[in-house]
Order: C-alpha cells, then sequence, then structure tokens
C-alpha cells in the first residue's frame, strides 16, 4: 500500500500521513500514560489491568508458552472488575506502572477491529464523507479498532440480535476480518506496549474525546475495505487469544 492509499493525492495524503506519523505522548512517562487512561475512562471505556511484555517476547502473567502476551486481562474476574472510577484507575496506574490495559466491550461501547490497511482505507472514506468515525486506535501487530456505541445490553434481553461476526476472545482466529467485539470480549486500550524490541505500540489516532458512533454508521465503510484487503498477506490476521486467564 502506498503512502497516499493507492497513490491518491491532495487531502487524501495528508490525512494518511498524519494516521501514519501521528503519535501522541502516551508512553514518554508515567504521567502521559495515567492521563490517556483516565481520559479513556472519562469517555466511558471501563478498564481493567492487563499483562505486559516481558523479555524475550514473553509475558508477564509467566505462564509458559502465554498465546497471547501483553494481550490479556491479569484477573479472571475482568469483566466485574473493569471500571470508569477515577480513584480505582490511578490506583492501578501508580501501583502497576508497566501493566497494560484492556477495555471491556459489550457495556458502554463496542469495537470494530479490522486489518490495518482495511481500517485506515475506511478511515479515509469516513471522513471525506463527513461521517463522525469516533475514537480509532492502531495496533502495531496490523489491526485498526473502531470505537462504537454498544449494541450488547438491551433492557430486554429478547431484543438481543447475534451477529457471525461477533467476536469473544477466544474466537479470535476465527475473524481475521472484521471483528465485532461486544458482550464478552475485549481490547487493548491506548497506551499499550506488545511485545518484541522494536517498539510495537496500540496507540489513538483519533482519541477518546471523540463521540461514539453508531456502529452501523460505520460497517458499510468497513466491510467494503476489509473485502478489499483480507487475506492479502498473513500480517492481517492478528494472535489468537486464549480461552481464559
Amino acid at each position: 500500500m502506498s503512502a497516499e492509499f493507492g497513490g491518491r493525492s491532495g487531502r487524501q495524503g495528508r490525512i494518511s500521513q498524519w494516521l501514519r506519523g501521528r503519535r501522541p505522548k502516551e508512553t514518554a512517562d508515567g504521567g502521559g500514560r495515567e492521563a490517556l487512561l483516565l481520559a479513556a475512562a472519562a469517555a466511558g471505556l471501563p478498564l481493567a489491568p492487563a499483562a505486559h511484555p516481558a523479555p524475550g517476547y514473553r509475558c508477564s502473567c509467566e505462564r509458559v508458552g502465554c498465546p497471547t502476551p501483553a494481550r490479556h486481562p491479569v484477573s479472571f474476574a475482568w469483566q466485574t472488575q473493569s471500571t470508569t472510577d477515577r480513584a480505582q484507575i490511578e490506583r492501578w496506574a501508580r501501583h502497576q506502572p508497566q501493566a497494560n490495559f484492556i477495555t471491556a466491550t459489550g457495556m458502554v461501547h463496542d469495537v470494530l477491529d479490522v486489518p490495518l490497511q482495511a481500517g485506515r482505507e475506511a478511515l479515509q472514506r469516513l471522513l471525506d464523507s463527513g461521517v463522525e468515525a469516533g475514537p480509532v486506535a492502531e495496533s502495531d501487530d496490523g489491526r485498526m479498532l473502531f470505537f462504537t456505541l454498544t449494541r450488547g445490553t438491551p433492557e430486554d434481553e429478547d431484543e438481543w440480535w447475534p451477529c457471525e461476526l461477533d467476536c469473544h476472545p477466544e474466537t479470535m482466529d476465527e475473524h481475521p476480518g472484521l471483528r465485532w467485539h461486544c458482550r464478552g470480549s475485549y481490547v487493548l486500550v491506548p497506551p499499550a506496549r506488545l511485545p518484541g524490541d522494536d517498539g510495537r505500540t496500540v496507540r489513538w489516532v483519533r482519541g477518546p474525546e471523540h463521540p461514539l458512533p453508531d456502529p452501523l454508521s460505520l460497517l458499510e465503510a468497513l466491510t467494503d475495505a476489509c473485502a478489499r484487503h483480507v487475506g492479502e498477506g498473513p500480517h492481517q490476521v492478528g494472535a489468537s487469544w486464549p480461552l481464559r486467564h
């Protein structure tokens, strides 16, 4: 993929360069990290501590052969533990200075998780069309995360409508294209560090100050882009996620 999304220039090229080059001050110091976590919580994203990278592509959980190093919660109770409480998040951030954090989906928000190139193309299309894209994060493992309002907590349980794209932590491999994280799932929330010695991260390209959009307003652009890009290479498929921790 070219630096200008297939050679397009002008405003499109400037936006694509901004997307690749934007690196907020999210891991430069503990204060920046904590501020970003608190901003995510203030936007309504419930957070819980997650594992972090250890030397040698290992995970801080010390589980031998951890299949998703630094990408999973540290507690079995992550769904009930997840919170937007400022004081609790400050305590976690200060007592666990290396920890990543996950945000539990299906409570306030969902996440539409797509291959990186497809996500960049879709975001370009949404911005050009004047659609509110909401918060968006990039992960250096080849994914782009679109944060949306949830459809996962209806007052009447009969109103819940299942979707073959629904993604839970144990089903990541089944959805190499578009993954819809809703009830029972989670994603890493920026700022997060990925395993390896090359400084890979998960970071915001559009921060949590942007309002959460209706997921259906993004779906057409995302599915169209995924249809063009999925299967183009192994870098498009994220790692599998464990059944439990």
